[in-house]
């Protein structure tokens, strides 16, 4: 949906991330649980560092993407937000007793279950790729990575969604596996219902608009040391 600059909901987004970040920034998580509950927002954009102010931090206390803010209440934590939002959003929990309880828990389950080996192989791959204790950690991330999605294929089987029809659940899932790619795609490719979810998800309608206002909101400038340490390699 067009964004409505006099929208009650705030969400904070970068206006600038490196190209392989594009497409995985968390507030894309918040954006597309919006975009499902039909619920209109506005973006607030802030440049990289910025977020580690102190006005920021009154928001988030570790100075991280996204916040939410919708005049009533002040959120970080993608969970948290999706969670809040799907409150909101009948459609967004499943059917039957005990709904959000059963959103909750793939919820969590996808950000401190499956998420956390791969923040690791981004840690080993990217982030601390230099370091030297970096490669020989590889093997035994991968293995875990592998290990975790086997346990998510097994348990989704020859089911559509995680809990009988799309849900938040789903959702945040989704953008947790979004994050194999790359020297990671093989792992995907051994559990095809796996990459069949992962890609049933990205057809939805309120996720292509949410990937397009993300996308679209990425007008910003490099950091100075960013675009220095970019043109050293170049030159290299």
């Amino acid at each position: 949906m067009p964004l409505n600059p006099d929208a009650a909901i705030t969400v904070t987004a970068f206006d600038w991330v490196p190209d392989f970040a594009r497409g995985l920034v968390r507030d894309l998580r918040v954006r597309w649980a919006l975009e499902e509950a039909g619920l209109d927002y506005r973006d607030e954009y802030l440049p990289q560092g910025t977020q580690k102010l102190p006005r920021h931090r009154r928001r988030q206390p570790f100075g991280q993407l996204p916040t939410y803010e919708d005049g009533a209440v002040t959120l970080f934590e993608s969970g948290a937000i999706a969670l809040h939002i799907a409150d909101q959003a009948p459609a967004l929990l499943p059917e039957g007793d005990n709904a959000r309880a059963r959103a909750a828990q793939w919820v969590i389950a996808a950000l401190n279950t499956v998420e956390p080996p791969l923040g690791d192989w981004s840690m080993a791959t990217l982030f601390e790729a230099d370091k030297p204790w970096s490669a020989p950690r590889k093997p035994a991330i991968r293995e875990r990575i592998d290990e975790r999605l086997g346990e998510l294929s097994a348990r989704l089987g020859d089911d559509e969604w995680l809990e009988g029809r799309f849900c938040v659940g789903d959702l945040t899932m989704i953008a947790v596996l979004q994050l194999v790619s790359g020297e990671l795609a093989d792992l995907l490719e051994r559990y095809p219902n796996l990459a069949a979810y992962r890609a049933r998800g990205e057809a939805r309608p309120a996720y292509r608009r949410a990937l397009e206002d993300q996308m679209a909101g990425f007008t910003g400038a490099p950091p100075a040391e960013w675009a220095a340490a970019q043109q050293e390699e170049e030159i290299a």
